[in-house]
C-alpha cells in the first residue's frame, strides 16, 4: 500500500483529497495535518482510528510515501521542503510559491532524485486551456487574462493565471501591447501586469475557478475560457499526480507534464 498524508485535511479540498485516498485502491491514509489544530483524536474528524493528525509541522513523524497539500500560500514553501527533505514526494495544489521558492525546491528534490508535482491547477479543463492557450499567443500576441475564484481565495492572481501568463510568455513575439500613452483614473483598474499581459483577478461568492483568455487581432478574437463547478472535479488531476509521483526522479511543474 501506498501511504499518504494529507495537509490541510480540514479544508474544502482538503477533505476531497482525504475522501480520493480512501476509496482509491492501492493507497491508504496514513496522517492528517492541519496547522494549529487542537484535538489530536481522528474520530473528530471523521477518519479512522489509524490516522495520525497534526497540528504542528514540527511534530510530524510519518512514513508517508506521498504528501498531498491543499494548505495555505503562506504554508506551502515550509510544507514542500519539509517533505522533500523527509523523503516524501510532494503532490501540491497550494498556490502562491514564487519562483525562486519553486526554483530553491526544484533544486533540493533534484540532490535526492526525489520526484514531486506542483500543479498550479488540477482540473482537465484548466490543464487543456493552459495548453491551447500557449499554441494560439503565437498567433495572437495582443492578449489578457481573467481569472474568477470565490471570495475566500486567499492569494491573487490564481496559480492558473500566472502559470497561463507564463507559458504565453515562452512563446509570444517580442510585442508593446495596447496604448503606451494611457493612463489610470482609477488605480489598478487594467490589473495584474506579467510582461505585459494584464491579468484581472475577480472574487465573489457563488463562483468556483473560472478563467478567461482573451485573444485580439485586427478585425478578429479569439476567447478560451475553462470553468470549474464543483471542486470534486480537481480529484482526477490529483489522481494522475498520485499515480505517477513515485515514478518521477524531480520535482515537476504542471500536471500536463505527467499525463
Amino acid at each position: 500500500m501506498t501511504k499518504v498524508l494529507v495537509a490541510g485535511f480540514t479544508g474544502a479540498m482538503g477533505q476531497k483529497a482525504v475522501r480520493l485516498v480512501q476509496e482509491s485502491d492501492g493507497y491508504e491514509l496514513v496522517a492528517g495535518f492541519a496547522a494549529g489544530i487542537t484535538s489530536k483524536d481522528p474520530k473528530d474528524y471523521d477518519l479512522p482510528a489509524g490516522v495520525t493528525i497534526y497540528g504542528d509541522l514540527n511534530e510530524i513523524q510519518t512514513d508517508a510515501d506521498i504528501w498531498i497539500d491543499f494548505t495555505l500560500p503562506s504554508a506551502v514553501y515550509a510544507n514542500t521542503k519539509f517533505a522533500i527533505e523527509h523523503d516524501i514526494h510532494p503532490v501540491i495544489g497550494t498556490t502562491g510559491l514564487t519562483d525562486e521558492q519553486e526554483k530553491e525546491l526544484q533544486d533540493l528534490a533534484a540532490a535526492k532524485q526525489l520526484g514531486g508535482l506542483i500543479a498550479p491547477n488540477f482540473g482537465m479543463s484548466a490543464v487543456l486551456l493552459m495548453k491551447f492557450a500557449k499554441e494560439a499567443a503565437k498567433y495572437f500576441p495582443d492578449v489578457e487574462i481573467i481569472e474568477m475564484h470565490h471570495d475566500n481565495k486567499a492569494d491573487a492572481p490564481s496559480g492558473t493565471a500566472l502559470s497561463t501568463a507564463k507559458l504565453i510568455d515562452e512563446v509570444r513575439p517580442e510585442h508593446e501591447q495596447g496604448n503606451p500613452d494611457e493612463t489610470e483614473s482609477l488605480s489598478g483598474v487594467r490589473g495584474g501586469d506579467y510582461h505585459g499581459i494584464h491579468i484581472h483577478a475577480v472574487r465573489l461568492p457563488g463562483y468556483v475557478a473560472h478563467e478567461q483568455v482573451l485573444f485580439g487581432g485586427p478585425g478578429e478574437a479569439l476567447t478560451i475560457r475553462q470553468d470549474s463547478f464543483d471542486r470534486q472535479s480537481f480529484m482526477g488531476g490529483v489522481k494522475v499526480a498520485m499515480d505517477h509521483v513515485q515514478n518521477l526522479k524531480e520535482l515537476v511543474v504542471g500536471l500536463e507534464n505527467v499525463l
